[in-house]
């Protein structure tokens, strides 16, 4: 069975720093691009950051650029996202997904598996 299942989800004040991480397993790692998204109530997904699995080529979203950071670790099968100072607007449900199409995840967000997500609250 195909899984990606997020964690390190929760509570954490404005300014402070936390890491997300995704494990993956029932597919090749190293076949799949990997992304973060996330959802905030009310309003659209939105792609976070994505990485490639061919030249480990980012991608980060204007609104979290310089502040978050993904990063992959083939050995433990699992993609994360380095995530500091903190903003309550960061406040989202956050999904990991795996693509073999770059542009389709990572812009258009169409994925071939999505993760369940993880709550992340930023409070003020």
């Amino acid at each position: 069975e195909v899984q990606l299942v997020e964690s390190g989800g929760g509570l954490v004040q404005a300014g402070g720093s936390r890491r997300l991480s995704c494990a993956v397993s029932g597919f090749t790692f190293d076949n799949y691009d990997i992304g973060w998204f996330r959802q905030a109530p009310g309003k659209e997904r939105e792609g976070v950051s994505c990485i490639s699995e061919r030249d480990n080529s980012t991608f980060y979203a204007d609104s979290v650029a310089g502040r978050f950071t993904i990063s992959s670790d083939n050995a433990k099968n699992t993609v994360y996202l380095q995530r500091n100072s903190l903003k309550p607007e960061d406040t989202a449900v956050y999904n990991c997904a795996a693509g073999k199409d770059y542009w389709h995840l990572c812009r258009s967000y169409i994925a071939d598996y999505w993760g369940q997500g993880t709550q992340v609250t930023v409070s003020s």
